[in-house]
């Protein structure tokens, strides 16, 4: 494409290869775009109001995560420097109740994928060519792995093991397929916290009643009042 036709975004981009690819039909663009906007809006939008929520609910776990965050800007060189790579990795604290918030979050409730061949379980017979939708949900609540799981616990992700977690615990998915944005709304949601916790406080003026149908809901939605804090 030339430089004047050629504006350098995905809706640019995959539009001039609709000509050149024969599975970009038209509606199969319509519904790329549509998992795309969809993606990056409404699970981090809804993960971020249930972070508010069970922090508001939970002032010990919100208490040690404005001591963690606010020590980061106690030890830098420079107060006005943006978070580091570093400082990110040392956050241990907040990377818990990011995993603890994603865990009850839960924003992609199952995987689909399709059988190659046919597939024994427990004594059933899965069809190839069948589409097999796994709960994860049954996973990251499930007592057989983590105490009281209804509970925000955030503290008790210090002692899980690894190999459990990874069989576990799968809010981006799992395999080649794992949402690419994986790291990134990890990162994002620590940093979000960092400014949040340590430039504001908030209290809860109605909460909403969370629910599940098939995404992350809030009934009538929360109702934050949110105030800077004064240096």
């Amino acid at each position: 494409m030339s430089p004047d036709t050629h504006r350098g975004d995905f809706l640019g981009q995959i539009s001039s290869d609709m000509d050149k690819e024969k599975f970009l039909s038209e509606d199969f663009v319509v519904y790329t775009l549509f998992g795309a906007l969809f993606a990056g809006f409404h699970p981090i939008s809804s993960i971020m109001a249930l972070a508010f929520s069970l922090l508001a609910e939970h002032p010990a776990a919100l208490k040690e995560l404005t001591a963690e965050n606010e020590a980061l800007l106690k030890n830098r060189e420079n107060a006005n420097s943006s978070l580091t790579w570093d400082e990110y990795k040392s956050m241990t604290f907040t990377r818990q109740v990011v995993n603890e918030t994603l865990r009850l979050g839960n924003v992609a409730p199952a995987l689909f994928r399709r059988a190659l061949k046919d597939i024994p379980v427990n004594g059933f017979t899965i069809p190839a060519g069948w589409t097999i939708m796994a709960l994860t949900s049954a996973l990251q609540l499930s007592l057989n792995t983590f105490k009281d799981p209804l509970e925000f616990n955030p503290w008790r992700w210090q002692d899980l093991d690894s190999l459990v977690v990874s069989k576990n615990f799968m809010p981006f998915g799992r395999g080649s397929r794992q949402c690419a944005g994986a790291e990134y709304s990890r990162v994002f949601l620590a940093t979000f916290l960092h400014v949040l916790v340590t430039k504001y406080s908030w209290k809860t003026i109605k909460a909403g009643r969370i629910t599940r149908k098939h995404v992350l809901g809030f009934g009538s939605s929360i109702h934050i009042e949110l105030s800077e804090k004064k240096n």
